[in-house]
């Protein structure tokens, strides 16, 4: 292939073109299934709801079900897909995701819930007979991920991961414009970071549980902390009890992507070091800032975040950068660009798809990621189809199970002081490290039980 340069206009006839793709799978799904899918949401918050508007607009949908322990919420979300959905019909509500799913009558779970319930859920789902599609990080600690692989492969379902780079327009065109076509010549190096001040460090008081709000259902199996407001709003996000940080949180979704455009399993040895360096005031346990080393085989992939300071390229503040000895190719949720080293050679430029005349509710819908919209409804597509075929989605629960992991032991190998960790995952270990195998699994609260088993 030859390099050329892709105008505006070019960008846009490709987004048109990518949207009416889009359309007609959407169609050619339901004009081939005439009898609606059952869906069912655990996780009513803004992902959760977000994910299965997008399913609604692609799919011919029965949504049933809808499951939060937060009853506002709950309502919220019953409100509006009886708007969206074709029939009008109000989902059945449920604050315990177990009473929804022994009603064993769902074809779809969708999980939007926060990171520390995503293992359980999912395997119940898959349990009662349902195909799920389940947000990122898979999990809180590495067994989960493995216990959430077994069930999928002995139940034989389908399991989309909610790490939607790989359907997203402009990264496949750069994956089979500049990757797949040579253009880098022989990679060396990749770097990934995030500079987003994202990091909440507030100090608010403890105060009681709101009426409205089942604390104990939405704390599960994780530590309970004092309540101190509504934790599902973004709160819990700054906490390790809960989550994995910001790498767990957009670290995976970088890593992800390089794996996916360079065909890469699972990282040689993981290094980290970092911690809490500059925003030491507030509640906040999470690392402000980090480095992690993923090596592979020829190439070491970095990640860096900061949640303070600004970023290196400003184009470019969440970003995947791949180095290769005839250009670089720089990649975000956002844009694309190919930078050649050869002066004489032009640039490739891609620019985010937007679908808002396709799809004009994007533009009034509350909180909505207009740039992530298409990605997550060709994310959706690539779901739906594997379940017809009983095929393994793009983002298979093994692949979400590999970059999620990986960022767990990144995590790990920094609360152990940045030494290397190299995890077997035949084994199910970390080769030479006691101490750190024993980490791969958290405690769980009573009376949950952790699902990793063997």
């Amino acid at each position: 292939m030859t390099n050329q340069k892709i105008s505006r206009r070019e960008v846009l006839q490709l987004s048109a073109a990518a949207a009416s793709a889009a359309a007609i799978s959407s169609r050619a799904y339901c004009a081939e299934n005439d009898s609606p899918s059952r869906v069912g949401l655990i996780g009513a918050g803004w992902y959760g709801k977000s994910d299965l508007w997008r399913l609604i607009q692609v799919a011919p949908v029965d949504v049933v079900s809808i499951c939060d322990p937060d009853q506002n919420m709950l309502a919220e979300a019953v409100q509006i897909a009886s708007e969206r959905q074709k029939s009008g019909e109000k989902p059945r509500t449920y604050v315990d995701y177990r009473e929804m799913l022994k009603e064993r009558d769902l074809d779809i779970v969708l999980i939007g819930t926060p990171d520390h319930w995503h293992a359980l859920q999912a395997i119940a789902a898959m349990e009662s007979g349902a195909d799920v599609y389940v947000q990122k990080p898979i999990s809180v600690d590495v067994l989960e991920g493995e216990a959430m692989v077994d069930a999928a492969r002995k139940l034989q379902r389908v399991v989309q991961v909610g790490t939607q780079r790989k359907s997203t327009p402009h990264l496949i065109d750069a994956k089979q414009q500049v990757v797949d076509a040579g253009l880098l010549g022989t990679i060396g190096h990749v770097e990934m970071c995030c500079y987003y001040h994202m990091r909440a460090n507030g100090n608010p008081p403890v105060e009681p549980v709101p009426d409205f709000l089942d604390y104990e259902m939405w704390t599960g199996p994780a530590p309970m902390r004092p309540y101190d407001g509504l934790p599902h709003k973004r709160w819990w996000r700054t906490f390790m009890e809960y989550g994995n940080g910001i790498t767990g949180d957009m670290c995976v979704h970088m890593l992800d992507t390089a794996r996916w455009m360079l065909g890469l399993g699972w990282p040689d040895r993981i290094t980290s070091n970092g911690g809490i360096l500059v925003q030491k005031d507030g509640k906040s346990n999470i690392a402000d800032t980090q480095n992690a080393t993923f090596e592979f085989d020829n190439f070491n992939a970095l990640w860096q975040h900061r949640t303070w300071g600004s970023p290196t390229d400003p184009d470019y503040p969440w970003a995947l950068f791949i180095y290769g000895d005839k250009g670089t190719l720089k990649a975000s949720t956002m844009r694309a660009d190919f930078v050649p080293h050869d002066s004489n050679a032009e640039t490739l430029h891609f620019d985010c798809v937007f679908e808002r005349e396709q799809y004009p509710e994007d533009v009034t819908e509350k909180e909505i990621e207009l740039n992530a919209a298409p990605a997550t409804r060709r994310h959706m597509l690539d779901f739906l189809s594997a379940i017809k075929n009983r095929s393994r989605p793009i983002a298979d629960i093994e692949e979400g199970h590999i970059s999620t992991a990986s960022c767990i032991l990144a995590n790990l190998s920094m609360k152990l002081g940045g030494r290397p960790l190299r995890y077997d995952s035949k084994q199910r270990m970390v080769i030479d490290d006691e101490e750190a195998t024993g980490l791969l699994r958290r405690k769980y609260r009573q009376p949950w039980q952790h699902p990793f088993t063997a």
